[in-house]
């Protein structure tokens, strides 16, 4: 018995939650994974997965045998890997993104990348759920705001700051809030995903907010801004449709909270593939060239008011 491939058809069927996505990943029939699968249970004599017929899921013995799994072919992958440094990356990468930051900053260099790596595939899981990666097999997230998850390991590539800003027609039917406590008197529009749900963080203070719409899309709440809808609140890249065309204009502009960090996580106890960190290195890069997340706003709206 083959106990490394039991073992690797185990981890992927955890890491994909099916065992007909592990053999696609592997390059095996589904009946093959479910049996090697079955016979590793059978050497164990105990029970790692629950079946469904919607997914797979982790027994507490599956759990923690999982871990160890893990350590075990990290540390195999990171053994080999001294030995082809010269090999170009190879495999299928998952790293999630949330919506906003893929499409203005991700998207587009992706091409430049997959240029650079030709062997490796690249699956973008594009959403604003919170994404367990232990849990859905994948490799890399880029999250916004702080670190909170002591499973889990982050690399910094860039912070921007948070901006409340409204459309000029808002404003005048509405009136301009001088201060942050001001806005519990107007509509704010408010992002159902973030996490600090209807509170908005200030330089000073933390003030709760209300509004007639809520939405669980970035891109939403820049439209319903620009709308007229309300008061909108997060990063000025969000706006930059609005602040341009001069539709909107920032206010509260000396109450503005500390910069909020972007980061690259990853599973803490696993050692990341080759594939994984020149994803990094190559995403670090890029932002470190975009001016959105170097601390200051872009020249072209930084001067209104």
């Amino acid at each position: 018995m083959d106990r490394f491939l039991l073992m690797t058809c185990f981890a992927r069927a955890v890491e994909t939650g099916s065992f007909t996505a592990a053999a696609r990943d592997l390059g095996l029939g589904q009946p093959n994974v479910s049996r090697y699968v079955a016979a590793l249970e059978q050497h164990l004599q105990t029970r790692l997965l629950h079946r469904s017929t919607r997914k797979l899921s982790l027994t507490p013995e599956g759990e923690r045998y999982y871990a160890d799994v893990r350590r075990i072919l990290d540390a195999v992958d990171e053994s080999e890997s001294s030995f082809r440094s010269n090999v170009d990356p190879s495999g299928l990468l998952r790293v999630a993104c949330p919506t906003a930051l893929a499409h203005a900053f991700v998207l587009p260099h992706v091409p430049a990348f997959l240029e650079r790596y030709p062997k490796l595939t690249l699956d973008l899981q594009i959403n604003d759920r919170y994404i367990n990666l232990i849990d859905e097999g994948t490799e890399l997230a880029i999250r916004i705001g702080q670190l909170e998850d002591s499973a889990l390991r982050a690399r910094r590539i860039g912070s921007y700051e948070r901006v409340f800003v409204a459309s000029k027609s808002y404003l005048a039917r509405r009136g301009v809030p001088q201060t942050p406590d001001d806005l519990r008197d107007h509509d704010c529009v408010i992002y159902t995903l973030l996490s600090s749900g209807a509170t908005w963080r200030f330089r000073d203070a933390d003030v709760p907010v209300s509004g007639r719409l809520r939405v669980n899309s970035p891109e939403a709440v820049s439209a319903a801004v620009i709308a007229g809808l309300g008061v909108g609140h997060g990063p000025a890249w969000l706006f930059d449709e609005g602040l341009r065309s001069g539709c909107l204009k920032f206010i509260l502009t000396g109450y503005s909270a500390p910069a909020v960090p972007v980061q690259i996580v990853y599973v803490a106890n696993r050692l990341l593939p080759t594939r994984a960190t020149v994803f990094m290195d190559f995403i670090a890069e890029v932002f470190s060239r975009t001016p959105a997340f170097g601390g200051t706003a872009k020249p072209a709206v930084a001067g209104q008011q």
